[in-house]
């Protein structure tokens, strides 16, 4: 007897497509998908996929997963589907704090429908731990799955390089997203400028809070190269702007709210003159509980990227600014990165920098709207 989830049933139609109804606790939504096109998307053969949906022999977890994971995305990308033309199948690998994740993989599959000439497709592999090792067996596995193309946020680390280094090799191009592994042989950036973001921030902290107390900067992990730019841009124009102000640091905590409400209370508890946050790495809610729960409250608190915490906390006031990048139109300029690194688009993959958005509650952008958050 086959291992599959529970209320994971499908039927094959006379026209080879699968009906399979796979939410959790066994209910869940009716999908039509093709085996040839789950197979695919999950990067397994399709008699394996055929086992897994038929419960025909003993298959492992996480190749039931692997199935499963593919159909969801493909639900998903329903509009693609159906397309003709051209497959091209990337992978999105990110290990960043689940809101992040889930806005930029919203933003990715929101843009594919927009790209041409060939029919673009995601798969995803996401994780909240900064973990090297992980990431590089994600990279070798995108790799023997066909991946036509990897959008990457990882640790700048020797692991990492030669994963990416092991891809180009097989002519799989890799885009580096919002923290760049600039040692690797990957075809281009696609992120702000992080040591600029770092500057706007220890600007706008002086301009609004002045030139004495201490500075609370929070990182979600040291071997982020993006995070520790912000954090040198930061620091130095902080030295220029107020050299008299103390950067207290909090990092490698993953941005994760249980981790980083314990470091945070530690240090606020301990620097009672602290009257500014950079987070230059997340967990803001975990943040500003961790100061509540001391009897503080920071003058002024600059944070990244409008998910759908920051929006919140933006819109409440319980956060001052937050330096933005347009997560829509960056997986837009990554995936047309990796077309012209294959050949499908003309031009040879270049490195621009996203514009900071500094973004306040009068000011939220428009693009919003077009990714339900408003």
């Amino acid at each position: 007897m086959g291992f599959a989830p529970r209320g994971f049933r499908a039927s094959r139609s006379a026209a080879g497509r699968v009906t399979a109804n796979a939410g959790r606790d066994g209910v869940g939504a009716r999908r039509e998908h093709r085996v040839v096109d789950i197979a695919a998307q999950a990067g397994l053969s399709r008699a394996t996929v055929d086992r897994v949906l038929h419960d025909r022999t003993r298959v492992r977890p996480e190749t039931v997963a692997q199935v499963h994971r593919a159909i969801d995305e493909l639900d998903r990308q329903r509009e693609q589907v159906h397309l003709s033309g051209r497959t091209v199948i990337l992978d999105l690998i990110m290990q960043t704090p689940e809101r992040f994740a889930t806005a930029s993989r919203g933003a990715l599959e929101a843009e594919l429908r927009s790209l041409r000439p060939a029919v673009l497709r995601a798969r995803s592999r996401l994780s909240e731990h900064g973990d090297p090792a992980a990431a590089a067996a994600a990279l070798d596995a995108a790799g023997g799955r066909g991946s036509h193309g990897v959008i990457l946020k990882a640790p700048d680390h020797p692991l990492v390089v030669d994963a990416v280094n092991r891809l180009a090799d097989r002519g799989v191009p890799t885009v580096t997203f919002v923290t760049d592994v600039p040692d690797s042989r990957r075809a281009a950036y696609v992120g702000m400028d992080n040591v600029a973001a770092g500057a706007t921030a220890a600007y706008l902290i002086t301009q609004w809070s002045g030139r004495s107390g201490g500075v609370l900067l929070t990182l979600s992990h040291s071997s982020f190269r993006g995070e520790e730019e912000r954090g040198i841009g930061f620091r130095r124009t902080l030295a220029e702007l107020a050299p008299q102000r103390i950067v207290h640091e909090v990092s490698d905590t993953d941005g994760l709210d249980r981790t980083i409400l314990v470091a945070v209370r530690r240090v606020v508890a301990m620097r009672p003159s602290i009257n500014a946050v950079y987070s230059a790495g997340g967990g803001n809610v975990a943040i500003l509980n961790a100061f509540e729960e001391v009897g503080a409250t920071p003058k002024v608190f600059v944070a990244h990227d409008l998910d759908g915490d920051n929006l919140a906390l933006l819109r409440t006031r319980r956060i001052s600014v937050v330096l933005h990048h347009d997560l829509r139109a960056d997986m837009r300029r990554a995936c047309r990165l990796l077309l012209q690194a294959r050949g499908v688009l003309p031009g040879k993959p270049v490195s621009i920098p996203s514009q900071v958005q500094v973004v306040t509650p009068y000011n939220e952008p428009a693009s919003l709207y077009d990714t339900g958050q408003l």
